[in-house]
């Protein structure tokens, strides 16, 4: 697949589901195994408000940011929902003006398309990073791999061992999304 800039879709093509049983092969497996998606990226004049919109609009938990706004540039930076409680909410910052380059987190940690999902686990678990970007060899934005895109993985993997567990005692005390 080819988008509208003439650069392959790299991590947008369909991918079949499969049990392949516990096996560490699966570590080495590139991470174009991970069912992600297309990164939002907006540019550092961006407002948080604008951000935060962005990222609920697409049900996403953060966005790159690169000069431009365009996934042409650079990564130069992310922002992420834990920036919206920490950085902003925390402080009592107004959001609705307040560019995102202000409370971004620069320069950030990031993976080559290269990578494999061992290496993913391995920035989320050392860094304690939810979101991990993805990044071409011109340091350009590819995708955003997401602590729940590595579960949905895993999930996939192992849907027998995952999906088919007997119902908890407790668990029908808990019905929120959050558990509680």
């Amino acid at each position: 697949m080819v988008d509208d800039h003439g650069d392959e879709i790299y991590f947008e093509r369909p991918r079949e589901r499969q049990s392949v049983g516990f096996d560490a092969g699966l570590l080495r497996e590139p991470l174009q195994v991970l069912p992600v998606q297309r990164a939002i990226t907006l540019s550092p004049d961006a407002t948080v408000t604008d951000a935060m919109r962005a990222m609920q609009r697409e049900h996403r938990g953060c966005v790159l940011v690169t000069d431009d706004g365009t996934t042409r540039s650079k990564l130069i930076g992310i922002f992420t929902e834990r920036d919206v409680l920490f950085r902003i909410v925390d402080r009592g910052r107004n959001p609705a003006a307040m560019p995102i380059g202000e409370v971004m987190t620069p320069d950030p940690d990031s993976l080559s398309v290269n990578a494999t999902v061992a290496y993913v686990l391995n920035k989320m678990s050392v860094g304690g990073f939810r979101h991990v970007p993805v990044v071409d060899d011109d340091h350009r934005p590819a995708c955003v791999i997401s602590v729940r895109d590595v579960v949905t993985f895993l999930v996939d993997a192992f849907p027998r061992e995952v999906l088919n567990l007997p119902m908890e005692p407790s668990a029908a005390l808990s019905r929120t999304r959050e558990g509680a």
